[in-house]
């Protein structure tokens, strides 16, 4: 059927207006602000702990808007109207439309009311399909032929005789073979509608195989799935993604000539994926998405490192930068896009993400090298670039994928237990566990006291409550190993006051001074500040 979309001859754009007509009054309506003279680009789904990328053009799915507050709201779209964005496509009740149309033209920025019975899945791809491409891959022209990626599988669907795609590290195909009569197969065919990889038991196994391996890989025949050959395209030691190619040959292992096609057309692919800014934005997008999933922590598959380009052998450190908090602050995006030119230099690896004000860097374990090494000759260029305030936590070494996200919650607890940090202390600045270790035990052991009532004496609490100056007193006499005269000097008082507090302690209050066990014990709640239970 033809479409009714009217796009511009120029750069392909639709019209805002076209755009939802064509979707149809029960899919989405527009609310609010007029959406004549807008053209419609791409779209992208809104993430609220991400910093709104300037993408002018973009339709702003935001399917978490339905439970935001008005003022929330408000900010979003005054920021997605100064981006220049084409619209927000939101779901919302029938008596918030009111509100919504009224944010909608005082921002100027139009809103999409999209159908409560349509989901967001279905939406992003009927918006995928009348724009003609998939949201995540930007080179996708209407004479695919004529693409260098798209001419280089058909080049190989010719020789191996079966369908051949070629994929970006988040398993997108970014081209395909359209060779008459090439054998091809329902996974195949499915991934090419779709321009994503089909959901398979067997997919993270293989893409952690086929990359870390330095050979291409010959697969048999499994269930309805024909015989694959797959080899990773590399930029150096940087994974760039995959081409997996149908055998219709019939041969039972690979041969030397199928091995060096693969290895050229790998290659080739590399060489043009680098070549083209597109493409590579394309494929940094999912190295970043596998990075933010490894911080959440949600689904692992254990192939992450593997595609990230990060040894398993080696594993890797996580670095996590928390620059000073300010009011509507750029500072997370700017620190963000500095660190990412600064780490790939020495570590091509490396991959970057904002979360929650933070920015979150993933590298390679150098081994013997510590991570200061790296973190430190950047935190100058940061001070003069952005400003000083910005602090680093290093949290340790994950051997696997599934170790990164408790690695993030270390770092939070680093940042939460760190005192401030002087302006004149460099080293206070980068917060490690072997420095904060202490701290990091007052604050677990004031969690267990609060978890558990039981393990608080009540005695003890009783004294920090009514008696601050021998609690304190007590404090400062266990942390002098007992010594009198230190604890005198430390506190400003005279030592025969300490004696008449720790006597007051032992007889008043029930402290038994010459009990190891039991001086530990009131010593760790004193020193956690914990009160009467």
């Amino acid at each position: 059927m033809e479409s009714k979309i009217s796009t511009s001859p120029a750069d392909g754009a639709l019209r805002l207006e076209a755009l939802v007509s064509e979707l149809g009054p029960h899919t989405a309506t527009a609310v609010g602000a007029d959406p004549a003279g807008r053209t419609v680009r791409a779209a992208e789904f809104h993430d609220a702990l991400e910093e709104l990328p300037d993408e002018p053009d973009t339709l702003l799915l935001a399917p978490s808007t339905t439970q935001a507050a008005a003022a929330e709201f408000e900010a979003l779209a005054v920021l997605a109207a100064r981006l220049g964005y084409a619209a927000i496509a939101l779901k919302c009740r029938d008596a918030d439309v009111d509100a919504l149309a009224g944010i909608s033209r005082r921002t100027g920025i139009p809103l999409i009311r999209v159908g409560e019975r349509v989901s967001w899945r279905i939406f992003d791809a009927l918006i995928a399909q009348l724009l003609g491409e998939h949201r995540y891959s930007e080179d996708t022209h209407r004479d695919q032929g004529a693409e260098p990626l798209f001419a280089l599988a058909n080049e190989l669907a010719e020789f191996f005789g079966g369908s051949v795609a070629i994929e970006d590290l988040g398993r997108r195909i970014i081209a395909y073979s359209s060779v008459p009569g090439q054998v091809i197969d329902r996974l195949r065919t499915q991934g090419i509608l779709t321009r994503k990889v089909p959901d398979s038991p067997f997919n993270d196994d293989q893409y952690r195989t086929v990359l870390r391996s330095t050979e291409p890989i010959k697969y048999p025949r499994l269930d309805d799935e024909e015989p694959r050959v797959a080899f990773a395209i590399h930029a150096g030691t940087l994974p760039l993604g995959t081409v997996w190619a149908i055998d219709a040959s019939g041969a039972p292992e690979l041969t030397a000539e199928q091995e060096e096609r693969m290895r050229t057309a790998a290659a080739l692919a590399a060489s043009h994926m680098l070549d083209d800014l597109r493409v590579r934005r394309a494929t940094q997008q999912p190295r970043e998405d596998r990075f933010r999933t490894l911080l959440d922590g949600d689904d692992a598959g254990g192939s992450e490192f593997a595609e990230l380009g990060i040894s398993e052998e080696h594993g890797a450190e996580l670095l996590v930068f928390f620059p000073e908090q300010r009011e509507h602050s750029p500072l997370p995006a700017q620190l963000r896009s500095l660190l990412q030119r600064h780490l790939v230099l020495q570590r091509p690896e490396a991959v970057t993400a904002v979360r929650g004000g933070r920015v979150y860097a993933l590298v390679e374990h150098a081994g013997s090298r510590s991570p200061r090494d790296l973190v430190e000759p950047v935190l100058p260029v940061i001070d003069r670039l952005l400003g000083p305030g910005v602090r680093v936590a290093l949290p340790g070494v994950a051997s696997r994928p599934g170790e990164i996200a408790p690695l993030r919650d270390l770092a939070t607890r680093l940042f939460d237990v760190a005192p401030a940090a002087p302006a004149d202390a460099p080293d206070a600045r980068l917060l490690t566990v072997e420095a904060l270790r202490p701290a990091l035990v007052f604050e677990r052991a004031a969690a267990l006291f609060a978890e558990a009532s039981e393990l608080g004496s009540p005695a003890i609490g009783l004294l920090r409550e009514t008696d601050p100056l021998v609690a304190d007193t007590l404090i400062a006499w266990c942390g002098a190993f007992g010594n009198v005269a230190r604890t005198a000097r430390e506190l400003g008082i005279h030592e025969n006051t300490v004696r008449y507090r720790l006597k007051r302690a032992h007889e008043h209050h029930g402290v038994d001074l010459y009990d190891p066990d039991t001086l530990l014990a009131a010593w760790l709640q004193l020193r956690c500040g914990v009160g009467a239970v």
